[in-house]
């Protein structure tokens, strides 16, 4: 059946003249119907798209246009769909009717998906809406009904409670001839109906219904018990139209398939059972539009609770989110408005919403009395006594035959009063059971520390006796350990003496082997040079004599040249002869040069030494002025950091001393200061190079930025007279020491001021002074001190530079050397 009904949705249609008449395609989608449907594929083909009318005694047939043949095709769908979801309806109620069979009674579930307001509202919606109208009338009716019939069986006296009726919503809908479902079924019967003309049809004929409000184009608005719902009404017409003419029903008659024709004979049989025993045709099986079947089915569905006993349940969905732990206010409460509980509660609590048996009423609250009434055999009299000791109205309470009637708020007192009863009774059996498992608690404390020591004392003098054994095993384990360990100690010891006097001795041994043989290397040299020196002697001695022998010769031939000879002995004449040279040298003159020689030695290895002397005495200068220049370098940084600090503190001050007092202010000394004489005797007492007694200012490169006032500006000279290399270094090293000391006695003047105005400004001292205008003196000040000695600072560093350069150095070292010469 359903691939029946896919295959129907594939058929498709040709138009076949002008007036827009249609056939239908002869393709697969008709085949598979028809054989689906076991019925002709002529027949299928002819009822689609031809319509088959009675005039008289005569049967015209009648072509149907593009549209009107797609809406047979789709009414053909729908009716198979319907009937198909109706058989399996009948087929599990039954399956579910065995058990009716043998006890009669049966239990059935209406499932209702409740109250539809969207954005857009269609037919669907009204219908829904509509049939939850008839069954929230329906719920509120049974409800008072219950409660009508409970105040009569227990004999009491009430007044009518009046609820909302949705009595005129209905006769809206419902009314004939001029109701919403009437108007609705008459303009789809019309050829030329449309959407807009039955929207204008229901403002005409509904104004005067209070629940009914016409809008523009083609909407309108009902006023349902659950609040107000705008429908569209386009779609209505086609929508409500049943175009299941006679000739699909001898359609499905005429299938071999049981179920077909089970459907068609399901659908005339409900046809015959909405219009009566009149006559019906084809034309009037047209008639009943969907609206009208579905107004049949909700009558019948009210007679059927009618005749059964309903019960009520209600499910609120928290959120729409589908998550546990959440819970959507403002959805539940459209929920409780949609599902009508919220009426339903308040026409419980304009009565006698809570109601208590006797029996149950004075069991629960028969303690709250004295002995004397609590001891009453009657329920009734106990429940009467409690009434009465507890003062509550008349009016607020009635009292029937097997139940007490209460007013909204009044058991709720009750309950307050019997609880704070049952706390207090509570509390005193919780103190009293306390105080008796605390006896037994110590009683067992105590019996439990008895064991506990008596069992702890043997297992720690056990535990003890354990213990002296694994000591005595341990000192014995430990002497042959600590033994054996000693004496590898030993052995290991002994053989590295061994080696390192083995080493010692070669190397003792190869010395000495090395000095005899530098001995006999000496010796033999001075051997060799003695030798060498003799055989010059032999050859001098002999070249003396051949001189002397040649001089012999030539005094007789030169007799002149002997007197030059003679009157300068110190000169030597030399002879070629050949490839000989011969060199006439005076033995004074040798012994003279060997002399000089001497000499010249003995003073070259004392200039030598004096070298040596003067290289160390350089060396020791230039490592201390390495040492001074690392001392100079940490102190500059020590002091930049100690200058940041005053800076930080003398800013923290001026922000809380309303620092806009004094900026752009001039200078100006003040005598209340103590320092200001020690300030004034300090510049006018400053010498070239200072003093111990005096007291000097510092200022740190990040204090950039401030400006002494032009009439208290100081001249400077320079304070450091370097004439020597030594006096140099002891001078910047006083200098540098009397720096610090100026700038921490400062430090110390400027801080002990500011935290003195500080405290005088926050009152915890008191002074007859203006701290705002003394702290603007202490800044103007401050600022005069820090250009002052930032000008002194830069002096010296710059001295200290000098003194660093290594040209400084050299000439230093030069003026040393000519004070040494």
């Amino acid at each position: 059946m359903l691939a029946s009904i896919l295959w129907l949705g594939n058929i498709t249609f040709r138009v076949i003249d002008n007036d827009n008449h249609v056939t239908v395609d002869d393709n697969e989608a008709v085949s598979c119907a028809a054989s689906l449907l076991k019925c002709s594929k002529e027949h299928l083909m002819e009822a689609l798209c031809t319509r088959k009318m009675r005039a008289g005694h005569e049967n015209i047939v009648q072509k149907l246009t593009a549209s009107q043949a797609a809406d047979s095709r789709d009414a053909l769908a729908k009716a198979i769909y319907a009937g198909l979801f109706d058989w399996l309806v009948d087929c599990i109620n039954k399956s579910l009717e065995v058990g009716k069979r043998h006890s009669g009674r049966s239990i059935s579930i209406l499932d209702i998906y409740g109250f539809e307001s969207f954005v857009k509202n269609s037919f669907e919606q009204l219908c829904i809406n509509y049939a939850n109208e008839r069954l929230q009338q329906y719920f509120n009716q049974h409800l008072f009904k219950l409660e009508q019939e409970e105040y009569i069986s227990e004999g009491i006296d009430w007044t009518e409670v009046e609820f909302i009726d949705n009595q005129e919503c209905l006769e809206l809908i419902e009314k004939r001839p001029l109701g919403l479902i009437s108007l609705l079924d008459e303009e789809s019967t019309f050829p030329k109906g449309t959407d807009y003309t039955l929207a204008e049809k229901l403002k005409e004929h509904l104004t005067f219904n209070g629940c009914f409000k016409g809008e523009r184009s083609r909407g309108f608005r009902i006023r349902h018990y659950a609040g107000e719902v705008t429908y569209d009404t386009i779609g209505f017409l086609e929508k409500n139209r049943d175009l299941l003419h006679s000739d699909l029903l001898h359609l499905l008659s005429s299938c071999e398939m049981h179920l077909p024709q089970h459907f068609a004979c399901n659908v005339e049989q409900t046809l015959l059972k909405l219009t009566g025993p009149v006559r019906r045709s084809g034309i009037e099986s047209q008639k009943q539009s969907v609206a009208t079947k579905f107004k049949g089915q909700l009558a019948s569905l009210m007679q059927r609770l009618e005749d059964t006993e309903p019960h009520f349940i209600r499910c609120i969905k928290p959120n729409t989110l589908q998550q546990p732990n959440l819970y959507q206010e403002d959805l539940v409460l459209q929920q409780l408005r949609c599902c009508g509980v919220l009426e339903v509660v308040r026409i419980a609590r304009s009565g006698y919403p809570t109601r208590i048996a006797h029996q149950n009423f004075a069991q629960r609250y028969h303690f709250l009395l004295p002995l004397s009434l609590a001891n009453q055999e009657d329920p009734l009299s106990i429940c009467v006594a409690i009434l009465h000791q507890f003062k509550v109205r008349p009016d607020m309470y009635q009292v029937g035959y097997t139940k007490l009637f209460f007013r909204a708020g009044q058991v709720g007192r009750l309950e307050d009063i019997r609880l704070q009863t049952l706390n207090g009774i509570v509390l005193f059996q919780k103190i009293y059971r306390g105080y008796k498992v605390r006896q037994y608690f110590r009683k067992l404390k105590r019996t439990a520390i008895m064991l506990q020591s008596l069992i702890r004392a043997r297992k720690v003098r056990r535990k003890f006796e354990e213990l002296i054994r694994k000591h005595r095993a341990a000192i014995q384990i430990q002497k042959y350990v600590r033994c054996r360990a000693k004496k590898q100690e030993y052995l290991k010891q002994k053989e590295k003496t061994i080696l390192i006097q083995s080493v010692i001795r070669g190397w003792l041994a190869r010395r000495k082997v090395l000095a005899i043989q530098r001995k006999l290397e000496e010796e033999e040299r001075v051997a060799l040079e003695a030798k060498l020196h003799g055989e010059q002697l032999i050859k001098a001695a002999q070249m003396n004599k051949r001189l002397l022998e040649e001089f012999d010769t030539s005094e007789v031939d030169n007799p002149a040249h002997m007197d030059e000879e003679l009157a300068n002995p110190g000169v030597s004449s030399m002879h070629v002869d050949g490839q000989a040279e011969a060199v006439k040298v005076s033995p004074s003159y040798l012994a003279e040069l060997q002399s000089r020689v001497l000499v010249a030695e003995a003073a070259l290895r004392e200039k030598e030494e004096d070298n040596s002397v003067l290289r160390q005495r350089l060396n020791h200068y230039e490592l201390k002025w390495s040492e001074y220049e690392s001392k100079m370098s940490s102190m500059e940084e020590m002091w930049q950091k100690q200058m940041s600090s005053l800076q930080i503190s003398l800013a923290s001050a001026k922000k809380t001393l309303a620092p806009d007092d004094f900026a752009n202010q001039g200078f100006k000394y003040d005598e209340s200061f103590p320092y200001k004489s020690i300030v004034t005797k300090q510049r006018g007492s400053r010498h070239m190079l200072p003093q111990e007694e005096e007291e000097f200012d510092w200022d740190d490169t990040t204090s950039v930025g401030t400006k002494t006032p032009d009439h208290l500006s100081t001249p400077r000279k320079p304070f450091l007279d370097l004439s020597s290399g030594r006096g140099e270094l002891d001078a910047g090293r006083s200098v540098v020491s009397h720096l610090f000391k100026e700038f921490e006695h400062r430090k110390q003047v400027f801080d002990d001021d500011a935290s003195f105005l500080v405290e005088v400004k926050t009152g915890q001292t008191e002074a007859s002074l203006n701290p705002d205008e003394e702290l603007r003196k202490l800044k103007q000040r401050f600022d005069t001190w820090k250009k002052d000695f930032r000008g002194r600072l830069r002096e010296t560093k710059s001295i200290l530079q000098k003194l660093g350069n290594p040209d400084s150095a050299q000439r230093l070292k030069k003026n040393w050397w000519s004070k040494k010469a």
